[in-house]
């Protein structure tokens, strides 16, 4: 398989891998311009850009790259190992290291009224929406369109249902705490980029509590965003899904949630 049409296989299956391009090389170096190579989340290669040690490195970076979502530039000399270099050919390399990150999903848990608008206004802002409640008649396409995904399972299984990545946002619209404290536990040991659960701040307390009478531990409680979204005094659960992905794109984009009035 060439590296395009791997490309184009990663994009029709909704998954992520890192390309990798050789943009610039001078004098002796083991591949030139246009050599590409696509390093997978599990570390393994299709292509190549030149093999040894430098490959070995371009590897480590691009698996850091996948993580942190952001493109980079490496830069080598080849002249003397004994100075750090990955090779003695003696020339120059520059490598651009692109992720190729998968469409992201919002795993909306629970399919009540808010759980069903927050996913039709995640579906219009382009995220691939998965939809999980243990109760059945509230899992289903007939129940929520614009749902892609249904994982009628309890909160706790999810991780092995699906596969949760630094690209998913978790959004719990659920019944309350009887059903937050023995499911939350094993959505705080996943790579969820976000984890917000609606509810008053008195729910949250009440969960808080519960989970760290648990054991669970106080750094991983603090990942849950909760009262969830941003302050519109919403009441509707149309308007409370603008709130909760008003959030999330915020965080995503690194704004700040204030006015742009000047």
């Amino acid at each position: 398989m060439s590296v395009f049409q791997a490309l184009a296989e990663l994009e029709s299956q909704g998954k992520g891998a890192v390309l990798c391009t050789v943009i610039r090389s001078a004098g002796s170096t083991p591949r030139h311009e246009g050599s590409k190579m696509i390093v997978y989340p599990d570390g393994h290669i299709l292509g190549t850009v030149g093999g040894g040690e430098l490959e070995s490195r371009v590897i480590k970076e691009a698996l850091d790259v996948y993580q942190q979502g952001k493109p980079r530039l490496l830069s080598y000399s080849m002249v003397n190992p004994k100075e750090g270099d990955p090779g003695v050919c003696g020339g120059t390399v520059q490598i651009y290291v692109e992720p190729i990150l998968p469409k992201p999903v919002l795993l909306v848990i629970g399919g009540g009224h808010v759980g069903k608008a927050v996913a039709h206004l995640g579906k219009f802002l382009g995220f691939r929406v998965a939809i999980s409640d243990d109760r059945p008649e509230f899992c289903n396409p007939e129940a929520i369109p614009d749902g892609d995904e249904f994982y009628p399972v309890p909160m706790r299984d999810l991780p092995q249902a699906m596969t949760i990545t630094p690209q998913t946002y978790i959004v719990m619209t659920t019944r309350g705490s009887v059903v937050d404290v023995p499911g939350l536990p094993a959505l705080l040991d996943s790579p969820a980029a976000y984890i917000g659960i609606i509810g008053s701040k008195r729910r949250w307390l009440t969960t808080k509590k519960a989970l760290l009478e648990s054991g669970i531990a106080e750094e991983k409680i603090a990942r849950v965003h909760s009262p969830i979204g941003l302050e519109l005094n919403a009441e509707t659960p149309e308007e409370i899904a603008v709130s909760i992905l008003a959030e999330i794109i915020m965080l995503r984009n690194g704004g700040t949630g204030e006015r742009m009035r000047i």
